[in-house]
């Protein structure tokens, strides 16, 4: 499936899908592709971008020149499972995950693209209702699905449905964030309560019994990031904490920018049921996956701005200052505990908890 800008054509119509799930006829390129492109995707997607399927989506580039910005890309792919979990689904995971990808990085999401690897026996409603969670997802953060491809293996080659998504944004000119730009003093930010998304998706997956209504953080962070950078322009860094965990976006940060880190254990911002799950499974927050959670690296002297900003949007109401940058033990992230002491919050060698994102 590829979209183009103009019109969508007249003989390119919805409603002529009548299979309940998904065949192998369905990604054989004839009619069956058409039919579920058409019905299920083009009808949740149509903008005026869309319309004349060519293999490409063609994009006014002159005002993205004009403005003198650069461009953002970025690319992820989503294997979630359960597809649909408390608090989400893997459609608006694959959206609101690309954005957040872009906003890190200080861009403005524009566009999306979204390939489908569906397997054989998919039901097709469940597949219109992925469809519809993104086009909403997508209309929240007020990017549009401009370009895609969709294709169908045959039963066990894949479970059920994995997305790919690749994301264009534009960085205005004047924002430049960069890990390389951490420096010691600064403080560091996250805007939300930690692990929720990771003990989510364990939870659901119905492999413990464990009660819990802890739902995923699955949100977007554009509209945070953009109230953020006003309010502390000299916002050094930005990074969105997904697979792995703060511990080790925090360890590639002090890594790439040559520092030492030190966190406040009290400070940290978590559930009590969280906390408790952690506990009883002997899993530590700090490594499961979140998918709202941005780590911020803000100068000392902008900190406290950044932190009544933050805590003042939506998607921030539990920020909080939980660390330093430090000039120590370059490339290593400390943690003074809460019992008195200091531990290395080292890189997992692998995931707590695989199929997370």
């Amino acid at each position: 499936m590829s979209v183009a800008s103009g019109p969508v054509l007249p003989f390119r119509r919805s409603g002529r899908l009548r299979a309940t799930m998904v065949t192998l006829a369905h990604g054989g390129g004839g009619k069956a592709m058409r039919d579920l492109i058409d019905d299920v995707f083009v009808a949740a997607f149509d903008n005026p971008a869309m319309g004349e399927m060519e293999d490409q989506a063609r994009l006014d580039i002159a005002p993205l020149v004009a403005s003198g910005g650069r461009l953002a890309f970025t690319t992820d792919s989503f294997v979630v499972h359960p597809l649909v979990f408390p608090g989400g689904d893997i459609g608006k995971l694959a959206v609101w995950g690309t954005v957040n990808d872009l906003a890190v990085g200080g861009a403005k999401p524009l566009w999306l693209s979204a390939a489908f690897i569906i397997e054989e026996g998919l039901q097709v409603e469940f597949l219109r209702g992925i469809a519809a969670s993104m086009r909403e997802a997508a209309d929240v953060v007020g990017v549009s699905i401009v370009t895609g491809d969709t294709k169908v293996v045959g039963r066990g080659a894949a479970d059920k449905l994995f997305i790919t998504t690749a994301g264009i944004g534009i960085i205005p000119a004047g924002i430049d964030l960069s890990a390389r730009a951490i420096r010691p003093g600064d403080r560091i930010l996250v805007n939300s309560r930690l692990g929720d998304h990771g003990a989510a998706i364990l939870a659901a997956r119905g492999e413990i019994e464990l009660e819990t209504n802890i739902e995923s953080d699955c949100r977007p962070l554009n509209h945070l990031v953009d109230a953020l950078l006003a309010a502390a322009p000299a916002t050094h860094a930005l990074r969105d904490a997904t697979r792995g965990g703060i511990a080790a976006v925090l360890n590639e940060m002090a890594v790439a920018a040559g520092v030492g880190m030190l966190l406040d254990e009290s400070a940290l911002p978590l559930r009590s049921d969280v906390q408790g799950f952690c506990e009883i499974l002997g899993l530590d927050p700090l490594y499961l996956a979140n998918e709202g959670v941005v780590v911020a690296f803000v100068p000392e002297e902008q900190a406290e701005e950044a932190l009544r900003t933050m805590r003042a949007q939506p998607s921030g109401e539990a920020s909080a200052i939980i660390g330093v940058v430090t000039g120590e033990r370059p490339g290593t992230v400390a943690m003074n505990t809460i019992f008195g002491g200091t531990r290395i919050v080292d890189m997992l060698i692998g995931e707590q908890l695989p199929r997370i994102c």
